[in-house]
């Protein structure tokens, strides 16, 4: 039996399979065709798409270079300054190289910061001023579930996305979709189960389900 998680077999590939966020995913595609990609802010509750989207821009932006082009950190487990002032500087202020001609990978790279609004307020100081300093070369995408936990300095220099809860009919579409091809033989009874469970996080429910299986 296949040990990969689900939540992450799963992701989306592209911007066009993230359901039901259009608004943000229309901006997305527009973002990805001219080849920019300002910094962004993604708030809403867990479970609703916010970082399996940027990670689907992001690989269709850089596509074979995305490896060396994008840095997500958990900011819930490196939360501190010294992180901001090393870890996420260290990476923000190497230059790119120019593309190749003809691969179209634009001239930046991106750092995913998720659970941003664990960040202490020292170190979203520190993460500020990254981003002044290193902009030309480095696109931040800071995700949190609130973002009045995001420090105002940080949030005027951010296009702003709110991802909304998930209706019903998606998640069960979409764990219908993830049963289907794991042959998982599941009921409605317990599909309803795990919706009720899971209280809207897609990411838990495909989680639990893939427990129950196992």
């Amino acid at each position: 039996m296949s040990t990969t998680p689900w939540v992450e077999k799963y992701r989306p590939k592209s911007v066009e399979e993230v359901s039901h966020q259009t608004e943000v995913t229309d901006a997305l595609r527009q973002a990805i065709e001219s080849n920019t990609l300002p910094h962004l802010i993604f708030y809403g509750p867990p479970g609703t798409g916010k970082t399996s989207t940027i990670l689907a821009a992001a690989r269709q932006l850089f596509g074979e270079a995305y490896k060396s082009r994008v840095m997500e950190l958990n900011a819930s487990d490196e939360r501190g300054i010294a992180v901001v002032r090393h870890k996420i500087k260290n990476f923000a202020q190497v230059a790119v190289n120019a593309s190749a001609p003809g691969a179209n990978v634009p001239p930046f790279k991106l750092i995913v910061l998720d659970e941003a609004d664990s960040m202490t307020t020292d170190a979203q100081s520190a993460l500020r001023r990254t981003m002044e300093t290193y902009s030309r070369a480095t696109r931040f995408c800071i995700i949190c579930n609130y973002i009045s936990r995001i420090i105002p300095p940080i949030a005027s220099r951010c296009a702003k996305f709110r991802f909304k809860p998930l209706p019903h009919e998606s998640m069960v579409a979409r764990l219908q979709h993830v049963a289907a091809e794991e042959g998982v033989c599941i009921s409605k009874e317990s599909l309803d189960e795990l919706m009720r469970q899971s209280e809207g996080d897609l990411r838990r429910a495909i989680q639990m389900l893939q427990s129950l299986h196992r």
